[in-house]
C-alpha cells in the first residue's frame, strides 16, 4: 500500500535525526534523471528552510559516468562541514561552459544534496531518498527541459545511470522510496515489499 508523504512531517522527522556530517544532517535525494528529484528537493528544502546543492551545479560531461562531479562536493563542501566549518563551491554555468558564481555552504542543521549519485555509499547522509518514475516519463521531462536535440545523449546517460545504480546498490539502500510520477503534486511513498 502506498502512502502520501507530507513534507512537513518528513521535515520534522529529519530534524530529529542525528547529525551525519559534523553538526549537519545531510539528506541525499537520488534517482534517475527526470524522475522528479529537483522538484522534491526544492519542496523539502522549503519545509526545512535548508539549502540544496544540485548535481547540475557541477560540470558533468555527457561521455563520463554520472558520478565524476562528486569529488568537488566531498572536497569543498562535505569535508569542511564534517570538520564543523563552512564550505562552498563555484557553480558551473552550463550555457557559457564556465565556472560562475561562488556559493557559500554554511554550517546548518540540514543540507540537501540532489542529483544522480548523491546517495552513494560514501555520502555521510542522515537520510537517503530515492525518487523514481517510468522511463518514458523521465525522458519526456528531460527533453522538455533540455530540448529534443539531446535525445541521444539522454538515452546514453540513462544507460550510464543504470550501470552506476546497479553497481552502487543505491535504490536498495535508500531510506525512503518515492514515486516521482506524481510531480508536481504530492509525492507517494513506495512501501517496500
Amino acid at each position: 500500500m502506498a502512502l502520501i508523504v507530507s513534507f512537513e512531517e518528513l521535515a520534522g522527522a529529519i530534524r530529529e535525526l542525528p547529525p551525519s556530517c559534523g553538526p549537519v544532517r545531510v539528506v541525499a535525494v537520488d534517482g534517475p534523471g527526470g524522475s522528479g528529484k529537483t522538484t522534491f528537493a526544492g519542496r523539502l528544502a522549503a519545509a526545512l528552510d535548508a539549502q540544496v546543492i544540485h548535481s547540475d551545479d557541477f560540470p558533468v560531461p555527457w561521455d563520463e559516468p554520472p558520478v565524476a562531479w562528486f569529488e568537488r562536493v566531498e572536497e569543498q563542501v562535505l569535508g569542511p562541514l564534517a570538520a564543523g566549518r563552512a564550505g562552498g563551491y563555484r557553480r558551473y554555468d552550463w550555457v557559457r561552459g564556465v565556472f560562475a558564481d561562488w556559493v557559500d555552504v554554511p554550517v546548518a542543521p540540514v543540507l540537501i544534496l540532489e542529483g544522480v549519485s548523491t546517495a552513494r555509499r560514501t555520502t555521510p547522509a542522515a537520510l537517503t531518498v530515492w525518487v523514481e518514475a517510468p522511463g518514458e516519463l523521465r525522458l519526456a521531462r528531460a527533453l522538455a527541459r533540455d530540448g529534443a536535440a539531446y535525445a541521444a545523449q539522454w538515452r546514453d546517460w540513462a544507460r550510464a545511470e543504470e550501470k552506476w545504480f546497479a553497481a552502487d546498490g543505491t535504490r536498495a539502500r535508500a531510506d525512503l522510496l518515492l514515486d516521482g510520477a506524481t510531480v508536481p503534486g504530492e509525492f507517494v511513498r513506495i512501501q517496500p515489499s
